[in-house]
């Protein structure tokens, strides 16, 4: 299958999906220019530097740094590095790796997964992805009312529920607009974040005495290794499985392999690292404590609410997508305002309090659905798969049943402390999928 030329949006979605793409496109009209359910036509195609922006402005995410300021509290500083290393490295080659399938299929992730699970089977990777997607949504909105509450020096309470209501409602602006609104608010955003990046590294390394004072500060806590890998790639499992969202825009398939890398492990690695040092230098595990240790308050909510936003309106996108998939529509526009809603109400009900549980359960539960993309499609060739002549199955059972090993897998791995949970995901799942390809091949 290739991408339908320009303009033929329902030649596009029947290619996906033929026993739904007529449906889809006689209920909803005009193709989205966001191609939610359409592979994306040459002509909407993506620079390099574009698709590199919009990644990185995702990635470099302010409770990232909270990640980070927890992994950090646990260890001295050079095993730290390690660790930090490890996990962006993991996350990195994942991503890269889904990334470039979606720049050679030009589809969103849960459009693939059409392929890998069959047409109702997608419909639960669309509820997992978009769903975990509603609640980093409700982390970040949490972490802005959070900042700005105490810069204006609330103790909680109305004012920062209020703080909430208004930053969910704004962020959600650039993700209905779609790739082009996500573009120049990453433009202007990514390089206010790196500089806010520099400076509480450098006066966290001032703060606690140069490279030795960081190396004699002893942990305050302990973590597992394990913990502290999954922690780490729990931060972006979610986001990182859905990078085809983006990827798909790219002019090639290599364009689309080395803007993940680039973004989910140095952009990653770059936000660990800060929250880390300032978890080192001041005992705080929270960011947000840091911050204001270091006297950043007016420019640091500037600072903050701009980086959040890019991450934010990624995060709305991919809710938009997937719903798109579930509901068989084809503008996004609908399900991103859901995502605003329930999102900011996930926030206003405490979310927050709940994150480093959250990222575990997101780094056992979705690398593994990443793992059974990539695994199917290494074995399908160039370009989008070929639709067989009757239509896509319901349901590929032999792909659900691995996906469900491999999360079993990696809940295992987490529970007996044993190597890396994500990547026991991912090598059960992928490995799985190709064991499964090749059957139906034969």
């Amino acid at each position: 299958m290739s991408a339908a030329p320009p303009g033929d949006g329902t030649a596009a979605a029947r290619a996906a999906d033929p026993a739904e793409g007529v449906e889809a496109a006689d209920a909803a009209g005009a193709v989205d220019p966001d191609y939610p359910v359409d592979p994306v036509p040459p002509h909407a195609r993506k620079s390099m530097f574009s698709l590199l922006m919009v990644l990185v402005g995702f990635t470099l995410f302010t409770p990232t740094m909270l990640a980070g300021a927890q992994v950090g509290a646990a260890f001295r500083f050079g095993p730290l590095m390690g660790v930090l290393l490890l996990g962006s490295l993991v996350l990195g080659l994942y991503v890269g790796a889904i990334g470039w399938i979606g720049a050679r299929t030009n589809l969103t992730t849960v459009m693939m997964s059409r392929h890998t699970l069959g047409t109702i089977g997608a419909k639960g990777a669309s509820l997992l992805l978009g769903g975990t997607q509603i609640g980093w949504y409700g982390v970040s909105i949490a972490t802005v009312g959070l900042l700005v509450a105490q810069a204006a020096g609330w103790d909680g309470g109305v004012g920062e529920k209020l703080v909430m209501v208004a930053a969910g409602a704004v962020m959600g602006v650039t993700a209905y607009i779609g790739y082009a609104g996500m573009y120049w608010l990453s433009v202007v955003s990514v390089p206010l974040l790196l500089v806010l990046a520099g400076w509480v590294t450098w006066r966290a390394v001032g703060e606690a005495g140069g490279a030795a004072g960081l190396a004699a500060v002893e942990p305050s806590t302990t973590m597992p290794l394990t913990a502290a890998v999954t922690i780490i790639v729990g931060t972006f499992a979610s986001g990182g499985t859905q990078a085809p969202n983006w990827t798909r825009f790219a002019r090639s398939p290599t364009a689309g392999f080395w803007t993940s890398v680039a973004a989910f492990f140095g952009g990653q690695f770059l936000m660990l690292f800060c929250g880390a040092i300032g978890a080192l230098a001041f005992g705080e595990g929270d960011f947000v404590l840091v911050l204001f240790q270091l006297g950043l308050v007016a420019w640091g909510v500037v600072f903050l609410v701009a980086n959040i936003w890019t991450t934010n309106d990624n995060a709305a996108y991919a809710v938009g997508v997937a719903g798109a998939e579930i509901f068989n529509t084809r503008s996004r526009r609908p399900w991103v305002l859901a995502c605003v809603v329930l999102g900011t109400a996930c926030a206003v009900t405490g979310i927050y309090d709940h994150l480093v549980v959250y990222l575990t359960w997101l780094g056992i539960l979705i690398p593994p659905l990443g793992g059974v993309i990539i695994g199917d499609f290494l074995l399908r060739g160039r370009g989008a798969p070929a639709v067989p002549a009757g239509g896509l199955p319901r349901v590929r059972w032999d792909a659900v049943a691995v996906y469900a090993v491999a999360v079993a897998a990696a809940w295992w791995s987490s529970e007996a402390a044993w190597f890396v949970p994500p990547v026991v995901g991912i090598a059960v799942a992928a490995s799985g999928a190709l064991a499964i390809a090749a059957r139906r091949r034969a």
